[in-house]
């Protein structure tokens, strides 16, 4: 009896301090879509957007990006401080901005009528399409893997990270030219990423944003950027559906901003 005791004791102490532990664990977060009057308050803007040459990196000592600076801009005429969380995969992204861990998607999002049914976006920032990213031929093999029209990619795989835009154009192209087109979506690497795997061999076709291919191909003269993929279109910021009164604010400073020399010259430092 006195071990089943001792037994019992030792379960029930279990027990305390597992409740004990429960009890007072750090709690994850719960976060809310917030329109501007509560971002306002609490005086920080939780933004999300990719690590890459475009939207945000490290350069040197400090961070950098054309995005970046585009909302830091935001943040410092408002009064306000920026959280920005880089997040590689649009999947997320998208969560995050609709369960509120996120207040904007500050990367460029184009401004299709599918995205208008599930996001708040903000006067055009950019104008881009979409392009193939593929080695130059300088071997056989690239040369026999070498796309010169939009017909050739008739039963080709083709990898991107840039999300619906890239499938729905895809699948329109395939319509046209009457065959399939494979599309493997990336949530693993961004754009930048890929376009150096195809640099190097290990994939053979990327199409992403034209901006992002232009900068890569500075640096990665054995890719060939030179075959559009889709028709010119506005790139714009993304919010959830619950703070128009945030998409007011972001636009009245947009359509300042950017007739500013400011803002002028942060084209010419990424463009």
């Amino acid at each position: 009896m006195k071990k089943i005791g001792r037994i019992f004791l030792l379960v029930l102490l279990g027990v305390c301090l597992a409740y004990i532990w429960y009890s007072h664990r750090p709690k994850a977060p719960e976060y809310h879509p917030r329109d501007y009057a509560e971002i306002a308050q609490e005086g920080i803007l939780r933004a999300t957007m990719e690590y890459g040459a475009i939207d945000m990196h490290a350069k040197y000592d400090t961070v950098a990006g054309f995005y970046y600076e585009m909302i830091e801009a935001f943040a410092r005429d408002h009064g306000l401080q920026v959280a920005i969380s880089p997040e590689m995969s649009l999947e997320k992204r998208m969560e995050g901005i609709g369960s509120g861990r996120f207040d904007i998607v500050a990367h460029g999002i184009p401004t299709t009528s599918e995205l208008k049914d599930t996001l708040l976006l903000t006067t055009p920032i950019l104008l881009n399409r979409l392009i193939l990213v593929q080695r130059r031929p300088v071997t056989l093999a690239d040369t026999m893997k070498y796309i010169d029209s939009q017909l050739d990619l008739a039963g080709k795989t083709v990898h991107s990270a840039s999300g619906p835009s890239v499938l729905m154009r895809l699948r329109h192209l395939s319509e046209e030219i009457g065959d399939t087109i494979l599309v493997e979506e990336e949530t693993l690497y961004g754009n930048e990423q890929l376009i150096s795997l195809v640099a190097h061999g290990d994939i053979d076709y990327v199409v992403c944003e034209e901006n992002i291919a232009t900068i890569a191909a500075d640096s990665l003269p054995q890719i060939d950027i030179h075959l559009p993929i889709g028709f010119t279109q506005f790139y714009s910021w993304g919010l959830n559906k619950k703070s128009p009164a945030l998409l007011d604010t972001i636009n009245v400073w947009l359509d300042s901003y950017m007739k500013s020399r400011e803002y002028r010259a942060l084209l010419k430092k990424y463009f």
